[in-house]
């Protein structure tokens, strides 16, 4: 599957000025979510990439020592959450919090993203 014109310019100036590991593990999150569904939409929105579809779907929130992978209707997927990866007491967000690369489960986040992509398309 082809990222070609998929991907913004401002979400690769987001990623480049990220320490190297956090570079690291939100350029491979942002490959996660762009090759799990062709409809999913890059932007770069409130200060991070933000993914959509028919509705905000997610989002790559870096910090120093963290990447949180987010979900605008996190709440909704609570029940899909049988590894409780989920974190967050919002009205609807929640994330998932990786500090390393090999904290990311590959299954269980391409099944968070099509869940809350057929939540929007409901």
């Amino acid at each position: 599957m082809t990222t070609k014109g998929r991907l913004v310019r401002e979400v690769d100036q987001y990623i480049a000025k990220l320490p190297e590991n956090i570079q690291t593990i939100t350029e491979t999150l942002r490959k996660i979510i762009i090759e799990t569904s062709t409809e999913l939409v890059e932007e770069y929105k409130w200060a991070m990439p933000n993914y959509s579809y028919k509705g905000l779907v997610c989002y790559l929130q870096s910090s120093k020592k963290h990447v949180n992978l987010g979900f605008h209707r996190g709440n909704e997927l609570q029940e899909i959450d049988t590894n409780e990866l989920l974190q967050g007491t919002g009205k609807s967000m929640r994330h998932i919090r990786i500090t390393n690369i090999e904290d990311i489960q590959l299954e269980v986040i391409k099944g968070f993203i099509l869940e809350a992509i057929r939540l929007n398309e409901a």
